[in-house]
This record gives C-alpha cells, structure tokens and sequence, in this order.
C-alpha cells in the first residue's frame, strides 16, 4: 500500500499554470508574481533553458533559445554579435552559421561595461551596451543590438572567422535591410556611422575596407560574391540590380550585374531560376535585352569557386568587356 501511494503521488498531473503567463518561456520573477510556488517550477513538465527560465517544450531555433534566455536577463542586456546577425538575417559563411546555429551553440549578450560582461552557462559575455543602439527583430520578440552596430560588432570576432568579403557580403545585407527599414537609403551612412563612433574597436581596419566595397541595393549573398569577384579581379565595377534601357531610354529589365558603357549584364541564376516558367521568363528577357543590342552572360554558384571553372569565366566576362585578361588578377 506505501508503494502504490507513492507511485500514485509521482504520476499525479502538474496544476495547471496561470493562463497570464501564456504559452512561451516565463521567468522565475514572473511566475512568483503570480502566486506560482517553488516545488510547482520543478515538475517533470517544465525544462529550464538557463537559470531563472522555464519552458513547457524544448527550445530549438535559435530564435526560441534567444526567447527562451531573454526572460532570465535583466532589462538592460541584448543579443549581440554572432546571435544579433543571425536574428537580423545577415549571411555568414557556412560552417559559421552552422556553429552558431546548433543546440549547445552559445548565445552572445551584451551589457553596460560598468556591469561587466554576463558570466553563466550558454553564454559568450560583451561589455559596451552603452554605445551601441538596440532593436527587436520582428518575430524574434526580444532585445537586440541594432543592425548597423551589428555589423561593426563582426569586426570583433577572433581573427580568421570573417574575411573582407565575408563582412562586404554582411554588410550588403545589412545596408538593405536598413534602407528598406526607413523606406530611405539610410543604410549605408549608418553603416558609416556606427564606424565612426566607435572608439578604436577591434578589426577597425577591416571593416574600414569592407565599408569602401558595401553597396546599396543587393538582394542576395551571391549577388555580393559575384560583384566581388570581378572587383578582385581588376574588373571595372559592375552598377548592381540596375534599370537596362533601350536606346531611347526605354526601361527594358533590370541587371544583377550591369557595365553599361560596354552594354554588357551579367545574370546571377541562383535555385529560384531552375523553375520551368522562371526559365520561360529568363529567356523571354534575355532575348528582348539581345534584340536592343544588350549582351547577357549567366552566372552559376559554381562559377565563383576558385578553379578553372572561375578562371574560365572571368575570361569569358573579360573578352564580353574587351579586357585584355593579362592585365587581370585572373586566378
């Protein structure tokens, strides 16, 4: 009978919760208000992603672990570097997002430098909150450092993680999700900005670089690659995702990678383009383009890999624009 009382006492159901605290992760702080006592946040049912946190389900996007440790941080914390660029969408190369991204991956947090940095489990601790201005991405529902101070912020991580086109690429991002923020091309003086106000930040000269290469108007990562390939190679640089006219100044299209004196666009085919009635359409502009005396070329992904397939290109790019390729860093 002792045996069968206490099985019954073990699998006896949790009470309920109060409803105030809705469906998401809530803070120690919060279910204390509401009357919740101690031994009821250490049922089976709850998890606890970080000290003073709880959740009914396990967090598992990056957005939901943010969430899920922001109910623990006091008010004056945010999301930074590597966790504020994702949340914001910045690309990152690969195998950086990726370590970023998984389960166990730390969150960076930072706080006023008179606090110190934030030392807990799960937890890469910044100090300077106090000169960086702080946001919330939509849908993400928590603190975070703005976009432009975001991307001055990866000039800070360990030397090796981001190369002068990793931050270019960045920052082509960052500068169109602020343009289109303001609905204004705000981005990239913000950019500038950020920089600027700065006081002697780590990896100052290689966003310094970057800055002179960001460019208003890209759409896509690749776009970015692209661009810079050529502008590596000695290329004249291509105007980005700009109006090709007829030659009456009739708008005919718009080019990924236009040079206009030498009426040549470069069209970056990216995984949307291998859609049947997307190709239809490909061809359809790129025959009225051809038919105004315009010149297409087609960029793949795989093109922009160093190798002999990047060299072929950029040697068939450099004849379209009559370029001697022995004056070019073809390589």
């Amino acid at each position: 009978m002792p045996c069968a009382r206490l099985r019954d006492a073990v699998t006896v159901r949790p009470s309920p919760l109060p409803a105030e605290l809705g469906p998401g992760p809530f803070s120690t702080a919060g279910a204390r208000r509401l009357g919740v006592p101690s031994g009821r946040l250490r049922r089976h049912d709850l998890l606890h992603p970080t000290r003073g946190s709880h959740a009914r389900v396990e967090p598992e996007t990056l957005v939901e672990r943010a969430a899920a440790f922001a109910v623990a941080m006091p008010g004056d914390r945010a999301f930074s570097h590597l966790t504020a660029a994702l949340l914001w969408g910045l690309p990152l190369p690969g195998a950086l997002e990726k370590a970023a991204t998984v389960e166990d991956a730390p969150l960076h947090v930072i706080a006023p430098t008179q606090d110190g940095m934030a030392k807990r489990k799960g937890v890469v601790g910044h100090r300077g909150l106090e000169v960086r201005a702080v946001a919330g991405p939509s849908g993400a529902g928590v603190r975070v450092v703005d976009v432009a101070d975001t991307w001055c912020d990866l000039g800070e991580l360990p030397r090796g993680s981001l190369s002068i086109t990793d931050l270019v690429v960045a920052g082509d991002a960052a500068v169109a999700l602020l343009d289109a923020r303001s609905g204004r091309a705000v981005g990239a003086a913000a950019l500038r900005e950020s920089l600027r106000a700065r006081n002697r930040p780590r990896g100052a000269l290689a966003l310094r670089q970057a800055l002179t290469l960001v460019r208003p108007g890209v759409r896509s990562p690749m776009e970015s690659r692209a661009r810079l390939m050529f502008v590596d190679a000695g290329f004249p640089e291509p105007e980005v995702n700009a109006p090709v006219t007829d030659s009456v100044g009739e708008w005919l299209a718009e080019g990924d990678l236009v040079w206009r004196r030498q009426r040549l666009v470069g069209e970056y085919q990216g995984k949307h383009h291998a859609d049947r009635h997307r190709r239809s359409d490909d061809a359809f502009r790129r025959g009225l383009l051809e038919h105004n005396d315009w010149r297409v070329k087609e960029l793949w992904a795989e093109d922009l890999h160093r190798g002999p397939r990047r060299r072929w290109t950029l040697t068939r790019f450099a004849e379209a624009l009559d370029l001697d390729p022995a004056t070019l860093r073809i390589a």
